[in-house]
């Protein structure tokens, strides 16, 4: 099936019918990752569908640029020219998100480095939405073994990518980004891409469900 612009498998029973829990179904987005998000039916569409949208995208894409300039993407808030696959980088997407603002809190990171993948979701408490974006951010460098690697962090947080990057003067939180631009120091190649949220980019799609389903782990914790 499809997902907001990306390939997904979806759990179905024995007898190939989608597994259907308060309306939302299973999906994965490699059959060999351990996590699981659940996402409401109506949002999954066949594959096929994912096929002709793209295929139409593209023909639009054609008519407005020539093909000499569809190998890059550029950023219209931070004109950042983004690569199509960063193969040589450890790429790091980040999320985070605040039911309430502040309330309940988690962050999502999604890793990737050639055939690696990670994924991290976890619940930080009570906190802001920008606290969120920030920890993530903290989170996914902290998994960063090798700092020699380049290392690719994308971000749809103007606040965070403000603070980090562009020199923002920030009135709070001043102790966690002191604490990442520390962080900073240590990597060879380190570089930051400020990226629009919910566009099916599958890296922010995917913090951004890691992000949400930490706060509904958070609320209701699994019995031992």
């Amino acid at each position: 099936m499809c997902f907001k612009k990306n390939k997904v498998w979806m759990a179905i029973d024995r007898k190939k019918r989608p597994v259907v829990k308060n309306g939302k179904v299973l999906i994965k987005y490699q059959l060999d990752q351990d996590y699981e998000y659940w996402i409401l039916q109506k949002n999954i569409k066949p594959v096929d569908a994912l096929h002709s949208e793209i295929t139409a995208g593209h023909k639009r894409e054609l008519n407005k640029k020539s093909l000499k300039h569809t190998e890059t993407k550029l950023d219209s808030e931070t004109g950042s020219t983004v690569g199509p696959d960063h193969k040589d980088a450890i790429c790091i997407y980040t999320d985070g998100a605040s039911s309430g603002n502040p309330g309940p809190s988690g962050i999502g990171v999604f890793l990737r480095f050639e055939d690696h993948e990670k994924e991290i979701s976890k619940y930080i408490g009570t906190a802001t939405n920008n606290v969120a974006e920030l920890e993530a951010i903290r989170t996914g460098l902290s998994a960063v073994k090798n700092t020699d690697l380049p290392v690719r962090v994308f971000t749809d947080s103007s606040y965070a990518y403000g603070v980090l990057v562009n020199g923002w003067k920030a009135r709070k939180n001043q102790e966690i980004i002191k604490s990442i631009k520390q962080m900073l120091s240590k990597f060879r190649d380190l570089k930051f891409f400020k990226v629009k949220g919910h566009a099916g980019i599958e890296g922010n799609e995917r913090a951004d469900l890691l992000a949400t389903s930490a706060i509904e782990e958070g609320k209701h914790p699994k019995k031992q």
